[in-house]
């Protein structure tokens, strides 16, 4: 099991695991995961952590979507973000990059959901590694993480 996935069990809450063979060559793991297991792409959502201005906070967002930086700063309440760096990533959160879960974080970091989750009864988020995925209640997900919704897209 994976951090994630005992963050989840510990919760009590509702979920289910799903499994892939995961291609080291895929050009996008988060658009894998969506091919492979068979759901649209708007329901498998991506893990980023986002310095922004100074402090690292988790971005949660549709696999086909872009995060907009400026809002993501603004939903921070910092002047402006970056994409963090990896090896960062790595050391905050436990996990390496592309497998990357939201959930079991070695540092909680304050974690927003894109709102096109609301519109979901459940979303996928990886698991703790990849070709693992958690698929859980939006809800749920923003219960354990204490995170919020907020406008994170490009589109």
């Amino acid at each position: 099991m994976t951090p994630g996935i005992d963050a989840a069990r510990k919760a009590g809450i509702a979920f289910d695991i799903h499994e892939y063979d995961h291609d080291p060559a895929a050009a996008s793991y988060g658009l894998e995961a969506a091919e492979k297991l068979g759901v649209p792409a708007e329901q498998v959502f991506k893990t980023l952590v986002v310095d922004a201005g100074g402090a690292l906070v988790v971005a949660i967002l549709p696999v086909n979507e872009t995060l907009n930086l400026k809002k993501i700063a603004r939903a921070a309440g910092a002047k402006k973000a970056a994409m963090a760096d990896s090896k960062r990533v790595e050391r905050s959160s436990g996990y390496v990059l592309g497998g990357v879960s939201p959930l079991g974080q070695k540092r909680a970091l304050a974690t927003y959901l894109d709102a096109s989750a609301d519109e979901l009864d459940s979303i996928y988020v990886s698991a703790g590694r990849r070709g693992l995925e958690i698929a859980l209640a939006p809800a749920d997900l923003l219960a354990i993480t204490r995170g919020s919704l907020a406008d994170l897209c490009n589109s």
